[in-house]
């Protein structure tokens, strides 16, 4: 399943679908941060779960009781809406835009061709956002096990932040030095050129 996704990602990783992608993140952006922050004001001061900070369940349970019924409500709407789609932007443009790199950067067949799966990181701010709903939607109650699988959550999610920016660089890098030519099309003129010579003798 992962293979194919991989391969999948690879057959998309055109120029115009990546701009495409990209101008729909930025959009979104553009415009309903502007909106949010007219639904709810105070969201700005708030105390934020999706920082990259270690938790313990009972800072955890503490944050979301500072937040009041107000704030409980708006984050519970903000992370089952935009906090959804915003990920799934994401996976799409990260996706496809290292698959770009690694087709350009290095053969065909090779398995660094699968590090496009990395992109698979915002599954765990998925997961970090159905764990927060669950914390909110059940208070007063405590969920302690809840709690930890968000608080891990969370530090996977910067995690794979990090390795794909680590993936990003080292690509663009090796992309840069192959003068960023998809390194399929190379190899079949390299055969072409080669069969032809070969005719000629």
């Amino acid at each position: 399943m992962l293979s194919k996704l991989s391969d999948h990602l690879h057959t998309w990783a055109k120029g115009r679908l990546i701009l495409s992608v990209f101008a729909a993140l930025v959009l979104f952006m553009v415009i309903t941060l502007p909106l949010i922050s007219l639904i709810y004001p105070a969201a700005d001061e708030m105390v934020s779960l999706d920082d990259p900070v270690f938790y313990t369940p009972e800072e955890a349970f503490s944050i979301v009781e500072s937040w009041g019924d107000g704030g409980r409500t708006y984050q519970l709407w903000f992370h089952l809406t935009w906090d959804l789609i915003f990920p799934i932007l994401g996976f799409l443009f990260v996706g496809l835009s290292i698959s770009w790199l690694l087709q350009r950067g290095f053969r065909p067949g090779s398995k660094l061709q699968k590090l496009n799966l990395l992109a698979l990181g915002p599954v765990f701010d998925l997961l970090e956002n159905l764990c927060l709903a669950i914390i909110i939607a059940v208070y007063p109650a405590q969920p302690v096990a809840v709690a930890w699988m968000k608080t891990i959550s969370t530090m996977s999610k910067y995690g794979f932040m990090i390795l794909i920016i680590l993936v990003v660089l080292i690509s663009l890098v090796a992309a840069a030095r192959n003068r960023f030519k998809a390194q399929e099309a190379a190899t079949i003129d390299g055969q072409k050129s080669r069969r032809t010579g070969s005719g000629a003798c």
